[in-house]
This record gives structure tokens, C-alpha cells and sequence, in this order.
């Protein structure tokens, strides 16, 4: 039996928020004080950027994270809870899914790079219950800089037939 208050808990300890649009919950936790400059920044940036952000994000039975991708690198980090499958799908055409745990010896990564502009979404492994994550982007990430993939679908699905399946999951 799946011990569900465990979720709110988590909400509560850290005081989470819904994530719009992606799914899960969210807090910013960190995001430095000094600034890169737009005209230091390569074109995709819209505006200047804090060097880096950090979040801790919460996955549950119920929710996933929506297919979206971002204009800088992110590291996930993996805390406690159940597995997660993450799909990555890479501008060369070429895919990826991995497992984020704490099994380290069965092919889980505690910590995982999402390059700039990757198409990512990720759900928890069959019969989780909750996945507490927290995510690093350089330069920092802003509001922006979030595409969804929704408008993209039937391109991605072209795109990526053998990830048809877990990319309309995640739409």
C-alpha cells in the first residue's frame, strides 16, 4: 500500500508549489546574486541571466513532467523516492531514456546532465509512489527560456518513432 502522506509532507516541508504547465511540484531554492549580461550570452537568451538557479522538484504517482526543453544545461539530481524514467530527445535525432534512483549498481543516476535545447520529460517507474529531485541550470533559468512540447507533437512524433509511445505520455 502506497503511503501517500509521505507526499504531503514533502509539500509541506519545503513549502512546494504546483509547477504549471510541466507538472509536479516546485521551490526555487537558490538563485545567485550576480548577473551575466545579455551581450555576454549567446543569442538564445532573451535577457541577462543569474549565473545559476537551483529548485527541488517532486514527482508523484499522479503527475509527471511534461516533454518541454530549456535554453541552458540542467543537472538533475536525485534525493529519495522511487525511480524515474526520463526521456531525452537529443536535436540530432537520436534518443534516450534513463533511470534516475539511488540503485547506483543497477543503472540508476543519482545525477544527470540535460544538455541545452534537449527535449525532456520524465515520469516515475512503474509503481512509485513520489521522486524527490532538484535541478542545477547554468546560467540561470528563466521563465522564458520553457518550451512545451505540446505545439510540437506531431514534428516529434516524426521525429522520434521508436519514443512515440512515452512521447504522448508526456504530452
Amino acid at each position: 500500500m502506497k503511503d501517500l502522506g509521505i507526499i504531503q509532507k514533502i509539500i509541506n516541508k519545503f513549502n512546494l508549489t504546483p509547477l504549471k504547465e510541466e507538472g509536479g511540484f516546485f521551490i526555487e531554492t537558490y538563485r545567485s546574486a550576480e548577473i551575466i549580461g545579455k551581450g555576454n550570452l549567446p543569442l538564445r537568451y532573451k535577457s541577462a541571466r543569474h549565473f545559476s538557479t537551483s529548485i527541488l522538484y517532486l514527482i508523484t504517482y499522479d503527475n509527471y513532467s511534461a516533454l518541454h526543453k530549456v535554453a541552458s544545461d540542467e543537472i538533475f539530481h536525485f534525493y529519495l523516492g522511487d525511480a524515474v524514467i526520463m526521456l531525452n530527445l537529443f536535436g540530432d535525432g537520436s534518443s534516450q531514456k534513463i533511470k534516475l534512483g539511488s540503485d547506483i549498481f543497477n543503472d540508476e543516476y543519482v545525477q544527470y546532465l540535460v544538455p541545452k535545447n534537449t527535449w525532456q520529460g520524465a515520469k516515475l517507474a512503474e509503481g512509485g509512489t513520489y521522486a524527490l529531485l532538484g535541478t542545477t541550470v547554468s546560467p540561470g533559468f528563466e521563465f522564458e527560456d520553457y518550451v512545451f512540447a505540446g505545439p510540437y507533437k506531431n514534428e516529434l512524433l516524426h521525429k522520434y518513432p521508436d519514443s512515440a509511445s512515452m512521447i504522448n505520455e508526456l504530452i
